[in-house]
């Protein structure tokens, strides 16, 4: 392990002393470090060592008033060359779905970050060659953040930060770890989606006489391959942080009864398409506009069902009548040619795309599915939607590749645009639904060569990527829709089939898990999120373009507790719990809007780091925003045991 030491007097270039330990004559401390001249702070390491980890514990004691950074590298013995890293929640392996505007490979082969873009504040490598792995966390209090007036270069806190540095480097073919404090960001920082910005380093005050401790674990282990080592590393990393469920304001009830208010003050019916607007809304008026998006960020269809059945539920007339109109005018108006739904038309602007993507005709078919079934239940069969969505499932037969995979996006003559396998698993989900609602096994055998590809290409790989439709990336859209592609099969299996597609599910969930944060970021004072007492636990990091956290759960969470029951692991439960509360706590309602405009509206583009989607940054959102996704992911959450209801009848 090296150390260095930079100091900076305002108005002047820091300054960096290379650091040396010596034995130090404290009883508490094993260590000093020092350097070849004096400092102006005292530095003491102490290091307890468990079998495979030790604490390193680090004091600083100002000897005058100083500004200070302080930078660990800790050589793991692994070649460069052999290294897969993770910083969960941000990269994965090398990044090397990632385009080089982003972090990844592309760009540099050494990368250090501020700790708050993780889902856990830890760097960790993995020796593809030899499975030896060596992780380093970040422990302690971490409830403080200071604003700077610069974003690149040496900048001086405004105050007190919890917020350190972590990464690693390539220091002469070996790989390092690299972990510090406060933060810094090399060779790049990333200020917004696709814009790398120069680097930054951050300088905290330590007045004269005055001491600060900061503590990091040092974790060695074995794993058979980089699947293995993430599950090794979340739940190692889940027993250090322990996320505690949040306490919210509302029930289950009042946020369902809230988020009803989107479905009314959002709908527009002027046009030969009836929807709810929930795409590229403004912030601060929340206005309807002319997108109907049937999935993806608008969900038109999925939330037409929840206020159809919500509406029957709580006896709300208001609610049935629009989602008839809704789905009226899909059956009529809302198809191709070629049977395909129309997926994305602005009426107001009179354009519509006519590149289709699988993952927005998945989330129709999926939506229209539990539509039927609920109307099947209460004695009410309705043909000509049997017969589209009967149409559209054969068109997925035909579309689907030799391997299984589905391109991600095509045209309605099939021609294919983008033949990218990473939104695959979207298709599953109404395949298997297809096949349990029409009794075709035609379908449960494409569901299961789905399942082939995703456990060959993709979660053997460990290569989950550009699920999401606007980023081409490492994302977490693509591990949750694994996992819940493989549960929806192991739920319509028995036997050895059922065992094999459950420990695939749990193998997806793990990577799933990790981009889902067990810490609570902090936030300046000023910076709105912080401001209304945000916790950041339980929410999902969304890409490595895309630097935010959103709510983007829907069954997840049954998945959990399915696995928690089936490997008898209680932290998968606990974890859904964390979830099912944490992201109650935006929800807006009078005299609690969160930032919006409107009651019901779930804010989406939930900006909790130093990076923005193009407008305000940390603690606020983007102006634009989409809630007509956030709706139906919270609805879903909010609605357990949808798929077991549909699969098991």
């Amino acid at each position: 392990m090296s150390a260095v030491l930079s100091v900076k007097v305002p108005g002047n270039k820091a300054v960096h002393y290379p650091l040396h330990m010596e034995e130090a004559a404290d009883g508490y401390f094993n260590y000093e470090w020092k350097a070849d001249t004096s400092l102006p702070v005292l530095m003491f390491q102490k290091i307890d060592k468990h079998d495979d980890e030790a604490y390193l514990t680090l004091r600083l004691m100002a000897l005058e008033d100083v500004y200070f950074n302080f930078n660990y590298r800790l050589l793991t013995g692994i070649l460069h060359a052999n290294s897969q890293f993770y910083m969960p929640g941000f990269w994965y392996r090398r990044n090397q779905r990632s385009p080089k505007s982003a972090p990844s490979f592309q760009t540099s082969d050494s990368w250090v970050v501020r700790e708050d873009r993780l889902s856990a504040p830890l760097t960790g490598v993995f020796d593809s060659k030899t499975g030896a792995s060596l992780v380093v966390s970040r422990t302690g209090e971490l409830s403080v953040d200071a604003l700077t007036t610069h974003k690149e270069g040496e900048v001086i806190l405004s105050g007190e930060t919890s917020l350190g540095f972590i990464g690693f480097e390539n220091l002469d073919g070996q790989s390092a770890l690299a972990f510090g404090y406060p933060y810094k960001e090399a060779p790049k920082s990333y200020l917004r989606k696709l814009t790398l910005a120069p680097e930054i380093e951050a300088y905290r005050f330590l007045e004269k006489g005055k001491t600060l401790s900061l503590t990091w674990k040092v974790k060695s282990g074995k794993a058979l391959d980089f699947s293995d080592f993430i599950c090794q590393t979340w739940e190692d990393s889940y027993d250090t942080y322990r996320p505690m469920p949040v306490d919210t304001l509302c029930s289950v009830e009042e946020v369902k009864n809230v988020l009803s208010r989107y479905f009314v003050t959002s709908l527009v019916d002027k046009y030969p398409l009836v929807y709810n607007s929930g795409a590229h809304i403004r912030v601060d008026d929340c206005r309807p506009n002319g997108i109907a998006e049937v999935g993806f960020i608008g969900r038109t269809l999925l939330n037409a069902f929840n206020a159809w059945e919500y509406g029957w539920q709580m006896n709300r007339h208001e609610l049935i009548n629009n989602s008839a109109r809704i789905f009226g005018s899909y059956l009529k108006n809302g198809f191709t040619s070629a049977g395909f739904f129309r997926e994305y038309v602005d009426l107001e602007e009179g354009t519509e795309k006519k590149e289709l993507s699988i993952r927005r005709q998945s989330e129709g078919v999926y939506a229209m599915l539990h539509y039927l079934s609920f109307e099947k239940q209460h004695g009410r069969r309705h043909a000509e939607w049997e017969d589209k969505i009967r149409h559209l499932l054969d068109a997925f037969l035909h579309l689907q590749k030799e391997d299984g995979s589905f391109p991600r996006k095509f045209y309605e003559d099939f021609s294919v645009v983008d033949a990218s396998g990473g939104s695959t698993p979207s298709a599953t989900l109404p395949l298997v639904m297809g096949y349990k609602y029409f009794k075709d096994k035609r379908y449960l055998a494409a569901a299961k060569r789905t399942a082939d590809y995703l456990e060959h290409e993709i979660i053997a790989k460990s290569d989950y990527f550009s699920s999401t439709l606007d980023a081409n990336c490492e994302d977490k859209e693509a591990s949750l829709y694994a996992a819940t592609a493989t549960y929806y099969l192991a739920l319509v299996t028995s036997g050895n089939e059922r065992l094999h597609y459950a420990k695939l599910c749990r193998t997806a969930a793990y990577f799933a898990l990790s981009w889902y944060y067990l810490w609570d970021v902090p936030f300046a004072k000023g910076q709105m999120l912080g401001d209304i007492g945000l916790k950041t636990r339980g929410w999902g990091n969304v890409s490595v373009e895309n630097n935010h956290i959103d709510v983007f759960v829907f069954e997840f969470a049954d998945v959990l507790r399915w696995l928690s029951e089936q490997y008898s692991d209680s932290r998968f439960a606990e974890m859904a719990d964390v979830i099912f509360t944490s992201m109650r706590q935006l929800l807006p309602f009078e005299g609690h809007l969160c930032g919006v405009a409107r009651p019901g509206y779930y804010p989406e583009v939930v900006q909790h780091t130093s990076w923005d989607y193009g407008h305000n940054g940390k603690g606020f959102y983007n102006d634009i925003f989409a809630p007509g996704w956030t709706v139906a992911s919270l609805w879903e959450l909010y609605t357990p045991g949808r798929a077991e209801k549909f699969l098991k009848q």
